[in-house]
């Protein structure tokens, strides 16, 4: 049984004062740090809001909405495709890609064989016996699947069969429903390496390798390279999978149709994906799609159109 915490961005009281508007974003764990700067940053200019932000797998904050239908103004997933596919039409009806990542191997100076591991090798460094990685659960977290085409597609780019298979093998015990609690790991000392977004080692000062585009996720341009992996997540019904096919990293963001407070929560997004708030993500590692990509155009709210005549679908 999945239990709400909502956590406002400034402390953990769940009691609004009289009179405020109260704003529910469920989000991806990899925009919690930008999401909670944004927040404190619109709440000082709208005294009368308070926000509060739910962090989880993008997947779990799509089932909170489908499955235990929580109540929920705005939802912010690490992959459009779990706005697109589980939420639209039904409980969305538009979806705004706003920023990308890309997947890398993040560790610490004390991690086993820090000082040889590099972009060539890592794949062997990781099958060491004594070196432990953790990754996200697939089924629950965009950043587990899509470790899951890394491994395939360096199988591929590094012309070593099996590869893939002996990577999702090893060291199972270690994987988390969420990116962000590899971190916990890893300051523990409990692993050495993680799968990890860029933006998230970036904003934990951790170590990090980058990998071939071929294989990152980060370059629309390989989109056809990307698209040639796929695998099977936990659907929008229990017992149910579903085909998710690689594709370059975008996050996307959307206002619930039956949102308690539609209004507050187009304000917000229109502060968001405004300069600040997009200078907030580039500080945090995080760089924003210029242009948006907004779909369906006409189903933007009228607020938001300043963004349509940038928003044309790639």
């Amino acid at each position: 049984m999945l239990l709400a915490i909502l956590i406002h961005p400034s402390d953990s009281s769940s009691q609004s004062p009289a009179g405020k508007k109260e704003l529910i974003i469920f989000h991806a764990g990899s925009l919690a740090v930008p999401l909670k700067t944004i927040a404190q940053e619109y709440e000082k200019q709208n005294p009368d809001t308070r926000i509060f932000l739910e962090s989880a797998g993008s997947l779990v904050c799509a089932r909170k909405i489908t499955e235990l239908k929580q109540p929920c103004d705005i939802i912010a997933s690490s992959d459009y495709f779990v706005i697109n596919e589980l939420l639209i039409p039904d409980y969305a009806s538009w979806s705004i890609r706003f920023a990308t990542n890309e997947i890398v191997i993040a560790y610490q100076e004390k991690s086993k064989y820090s000082k040889e591991i590099n972009s060539h090798n890592w794949m062997d460094i990781l099958q060491k016996n004594d070196v432990i990685y953790s990754r996200s659960d697939p089924d629950s977290d965009p950043c587990g699947y899509r470790t899951v085409f890394t491994f395939l597609l360096a199988e591929k780019y590094y012309n070593k069969p099996g590869l893939a298979e002996k990577l999702e093998s090893k060291n199972r015990e270690y994987i988390r429903p969420k990116e962000v609690d590899l971190v916990s790991l890893m300051e523990s000392d409990a692993i050495d390496y993680m799968f990890q977004y860029k933006s998230v080692a970036i904003q934990h000062r951790l170590k990090y390798i980058e990998l071939p585009k071929e294989i990152n996720l980060s370059d629309p341009s390989k989109n056809d390279i990307y698209s040639s992996v796929s695998t099977e997540v936990a659907g929008s019904k229990p017992g149910l999978k579903m085909k998710v096919k690689g594709d370059y990293i975008n996050y996307s963001i959307t206002i619930l149709n039956n949102a308690p407070q539609k209004a507050e929560a187009i304000n917000f997004l229109e502060f968001m994906l405004g300069s600040e708030g997009m200078n907030i993500f580039r500080e945090n590692g995080q760089e924003p799609i210029i242009p948006f990509i907004a779909e369906p155009i006409e189903k933007l709210p009228a607020q938001l159109l300043k963004y349509s005549n940038v928003t044309k679908k790639k």
